[in-house]
């Protein structure tokens, strides 16, 4: 039972600074000014790992290698303490190699769940409130993601692009999980 709980809550912490650090990456890849409230809160959470980061890993362009690295980083740690939760010992040595891999997955597993969520907090709002203040964040971090698929699909008077993206990003969640677990037990 305590052990549950503390899986759960591994999960919930590292999944959440995760998801800042990818989210991080995204907005500098959008060009989202950081004066914007949501973005200050983000950097704000996330600098004490991405600016020692930064200083040995540059950006480059349009991709944030320190916060990507960071994640990564994070998702290595997190396998770690859930391996450590789960059986009561560090992984072997030998497990490295694994890890490494399983904690890629882990950062796509990761991204995707961010998609997932602005994609479908997004969808709502544009039905319930679509002048919200966050609409504009939503839309600009979607829209290169559902440009490509609005061009594929016909074009109706129902937007069913984010309906599409959410369905190729559970396929892919399916995927990544199952080729994370072979590939590390976690």
């Amino acid at each position: 039972m305590i052990g549950d709980i503390l899986r759960f809550l591994l999960d919930i912490a590292f999944t959440l600074f995760g998801a800042a650090l990818i989210i991080r990456a995204w907005m500098h890849a959008v060009r989202i000014p950081p004066l914007n409230p949501l973005a200050h809160a983000v950097f704000r959470g996330t600098d004490w790992l991405v600016g020692p980061l930064r200083r040995v890993i540059p950006s480059r362009g349009r991709i944030e290698w320190a916060c990507l690295v960071g994640a990564w980083l994070a998702a290595l740690v997190y396998l770690f303490l859930m391996w450590l939760a789960a059986i009561g010992t560090l992984p072997p040595v030998s497990a490295l190699p694994m890890a490494l891999g399983a904690a890629l997955l882990t950062v796509v597993k990761w991204i995707l769940n961010l998609v997932v969520w602005l994609t479908l907090i997004q969808a709502v709002l544009s039905w319930v409130n679509p002048g919200a203040p966050l609409m504009p964040l939503l839309q600009t971090l979607t829209t290169p993601l559902l440009d490509p698929i609005r061009r594929i699909l016909p074009r109706t008077t129902i937007d069913f692009s984010p309906l599409v993206l959410l369905i190729l990003a559970q396929v892919l969640l399916m995927i990544i999980t199952r080729a994370s677990f072979r590939l590390f037990g976690l």
